[in-house]
């Protein structure tokens, strides 16, 4: 647990970057998206974008570059970063990191006290920083930005900010110590952005190298922990992942689930990693759980 960690400097060309379209280089949209619209920019981007990245798997250049084309038309990544944003705005209550400062704040995290500077004044709290990083991040004012007990290291593919470091999280170099781990790692809306199971899998397997051991006299905190927030379908609806699954994934990873929480649009969860899997290492292959014609297909594969 450290208050401050050497930055990664400049641009590192990402592996997913190489799945995601260019986006268009235009001015910023207006505000005033409706709801209806903003998910529809966000539900067709994630088809097209699983689209594209099929077509490039499969070699057909000429559908992938038809399907760029479309992507090009709506907008790109700029235009689904705004819908995003606008999704996750105050006024529409879509904060994500207020569930996991909540949550920190639940489960007692040492220095962990509600308020933007809850720990001001109060002599008998030591000054706990715990480091986080944001996969994915569209703002440097959320709740997570607002808590003093957090320093908040954000990326994104696109960075809409100053504060955000434009950087793919696949990329990101593996730490070589401890100053270069993080006690918590967000992944937002992040993992359902991935177009392939195979990568998504990849992903997780890439958190528990970023996070940083905790001390076993610190066996009862929620730290190292992973949180992440999925469309509630990817969970409740698919033909290959649903809780149980998903959860048998990440125990194999050396997960443990301290909360879960189930809404009509979203699912947020936070997991501990203890760096102990469970049982001998497994691997979770693309397996139907869930069959019936209206389901979709998001899928984790663990090779």
């Amino acid at each position: 647990m450290v208050a401050s960690k050497r930055k990664v400097k400049g641009r590192t060309p990402g592996l997913l970057s190489h799945t995601r379209s260019p986006h268009l280089v235009t001015n910023k949209s207006k505000p005033g998206l409706s709801a209806k619209t903003t998910a529809s920019i966000i539900r067709t981007h994630h088809q097209l974008q699983k689209a594209h990245a099929q077509a490039v798997k499969s070699g057909d250049q000429a559908k992938a570059a038809e399907i760029q084309k479309q992507i090009e038309a709506n907008g790109g990544l700029k235009k689904y970063q705004v819908a995003s944003i606008t999704g996750q705005s105050a006024e529409r209550g879509g904060d994500s990191s207020r569930v996991l400062v909540d949550w920190l704040e639940e489960l007692r995290l040492p220095g962990a006290k509600k308020g933007k500077g809850a720990d001001d004044g109060d002599q008998s709290v030591s000054r706990c920083v715990y480091d986080l990083l944001e996969v994915g991040a569209l703002s440097t004012t959320n709740a997570c930005s607002q808590r003093r007990y957090l320093s908040v290291t954000r990326i994104d593919l696109n960075s809409q900010s100053p504060g955000i470091q434009q950087q793919d999280f696949m990329a990101r170099p593996l730490p070589k110590s401890d100053d270069d781990r993080f006690d918590i790692i967000s992944l937002s809306l992040v993992l359902n952005y991935v177009p392939d199971a195979e990568g998504r899998g990849e992903m997780l397997k890439r958190t528990c190298q970023f996070l940083r051991a905790t001390a076993e006299d610190a066996s009862e905190r929620p730290t190292p922990c992973l949180f992440f927030v999925l469309p509630a379908p990817c969970l409740t609806n698919s033909r290959y992942l649903d809780r149980p699954r998903l959860a048998r994934i990440m125990e194999s990873l050396g997960y443990v689930l301290l909360r879960d929480k189930v809404t009509s649009k979203l699912v947020y969860q936070l997991w501990k990693w203890t760096g102990k899997p469970q049982g001998k290492p497994q691997k979770f292959a693309k397996v139907e759980v869930n069959p019936g014609p209206k389901r979709n297909n998001f899928c984790v594969v663990l090779k």
